[in-house]
């Protein structure tokens, strides 16, 4: 496994960092097979596996729940652990007792939250002050999507733009190891991954953060939106829908099962 110490030995050498989301056994497994840097258990599991608009409606035991399936399919590998919305909000005490839960019960090397605000950073220092590795998010924060009006491109204006950074440097200072920048300009991201010591991991900020992210069900095509910074590896959804398709005739024309699908007692000679 990378650990920390090597993730952030990494940003000084220069060599990218790469991470998938992640959010059950098997999904975790190939990601592991393949040599992903870091799993995110995600809070987009409320779109991506519930089906629900938003990622509002997760819960600290489904994020525990689905941290579990993940970590058994990836021992060896950096997980993070998204905070689920007003997991974090009320005071720190309750932040404190959330973040244990994902890494004691889940199993997560980190926990991520959103915001930047001085009320978040109270949150992240008194994470950190447990000692559990924090990561911090700017730019498109989905859990605030009724308040951002959307998912929309964020810090496109000169101010929101110093905005962003500031924010980004106090939650350095703060305690946080590594920051995600959803959907700001490139100019933004690359700024901020200059100017801060900590990771900067990119999901729509351009080329030149310290790693992308993406959501593993947007890289195959078995998500019903694909942003504009989504690059689909290949449409699974397709294939698998034809052989769904291949499947029902089958069962209708009854060509399966075959022979070779049968169990058959000792005595039989078929």
């Amino acid at each position: 496994m990378l650990g920390l110490q090597e993730l952030i030995a990494k940003k000084r050498k220069s060599e990218r960092i790469s991470m998938i989301t992640a959010y059950d056994y098997y999904t975790a497994k190939m990601g592991e097979q393949s040599g992903i840097d870091i799993i995110l258990v995600g809070d987009s599991l409320g779109m991506v596996v519930k089906g629900d608009n938003n990622t509002l409606g997760v819960s600290v035991d489904e994020i525990v729940y689905h941290t579990k399936g993940a970590r058994k399919g990836a021992p060896g590998t950096f997980i993070i652990s998204d905070l689920p919305f007003m997991s974090f909000h009320l005071n720190v005490e309750q932040t404190k007792s959330n973040a244990a839960r994902l890494v004691v019960e889940g199993g997560a090397n980190a926990v991520k939250l959103e915001g930047g605000s001085p009320a978040r950073l109270e949150m992240i220092k008194g994470i950190a002050d447990c000692e559990i590795p924090v990561v911090g998010h700017l730019g498109l924060t989905p859990q605030s999507v009724y308040k951002l009006g959307g998912y929309r491109v964020q810090a496109k204006e000169q101010e929101a733009a110093d905005s962003l950074l500031k924010q980004a440097k106090e939650i350095e200072k703060a305690g946080a190891f590594m920051i995600v920048l959803e959907a700001v300009p490139e100019k933004v991201a690359r700024q901020v991954t200059e100017e801060l010591g900590i990771i900067t991991i990119g999901i729509g900020a351009g080329r030149f953060t310290d790693g992308q992210v993406l959501v593993f069900h947007d890289m195959f095509g078995l998500s019903d939106f694909q942003p504009k910074f989504v690059k689909c590896y290949e449409n699974l959804s397709e294939i698998i829908r034809e052989n769904l398709r291949e499947y029902i005739k089958d069962v209708k024309d009854k060509r399966f099962p075959e022979k070779k699908h049968i169990y058959y007692p000792l005595t039989d000679t078929e």
